[in-house]
């Protein structure tokens, strides 16, 4: 059976195309907010275009940030896909304005340093071994459009060694940047998979093989 997928709606600009992709890559999708449906889906993707700000106010008032919570302390995937990505980290800061994030991971989202922003095209990225979105995805390319990323990574390591530590992939462009991250059930992407091609397809695809 096709697995169940939620794309959580909050106002985010890139819900149906997002929809669509999911669609193609063997999922059945609903977009919704409804809370029930959200946490007892097999998977939820939480999109995200535009403002750091904007969308934390948009997933508020859904209580998105609530929901993501809840499923992860349950061990339901979630895919975060670009400021869905961003909004999982502690806080974003744009035009000197800090908003709290999910607080999902440490660390802040701020603008990129590079002599061309915003960062607008198709790039390689630095996967490292193990990774289960990128199996099959080693060299390719993914389209990214975005102004603001993660440039440091500071969740601390389990000092147990009991946890798997996350596996972190990277980009370049002026300045190294978050590109994607796996931790357990909490998945993410600053490019778009939905507009990455066949790439973003497989990307997809090792994402809903994953969930159960």
């Amino acid at each position: 059976m096709s697995p169940n997928v939620v794309v959580l709606d909050y106002g985010s600009g890139n819900l149906r195309s997002a929809e669509r992709a999911v669609a193609r890559a063997g999922a059945d999708v609903t977009v919704t907010a409804d809370w029930d449906a959200a946490l007892a889906a097999d998977g939820l993707v939480v999109p995200g275009v535009g403002a750091f700000a904007a969308c934390m106010k948009g997933l508020r008032a859904v209580r998105g940030e609530q929901i993501i919570g809840r499923r992860l302390a349950g061990g339901l995937p979630v895919l975060g896909i670009c400021v869905g990505m961003q909004i999982l980290f502690s806080k974003g800061i744009e035009h000197g304005v800090i908003t709290e994030g999910c607080d999902e991971w440490p660390g802040t989202v701020d603008g990129l340093e590079a002599p061309v922003v915003p960062h607008m095209g198709w790039n390689t990225v630095d996967v490292p071994d193990g990774s289960v979105l990128f199996r099959g995805l080693e060299d390719a390319r993914f389209y990214f459009v975005h102004s603001y990323a993660a440039r440091r990574w500071e969740l601390a390591p389990d000092p147990t060694g009991t946890i798997e530590p996350p596996l972190v992939t990277w980009a370049e462009h002026g300045d190294r940047f978050v590109a994607a991250v796996e931790n357990g059930p909490l998945c993410a992407t600053q490019f778009h998979p939905e507009k990455s091609g066949d790439a973003g397809a497989l990307l997809l695809r090792n994402w809903l093989s994953t969930l159960s």
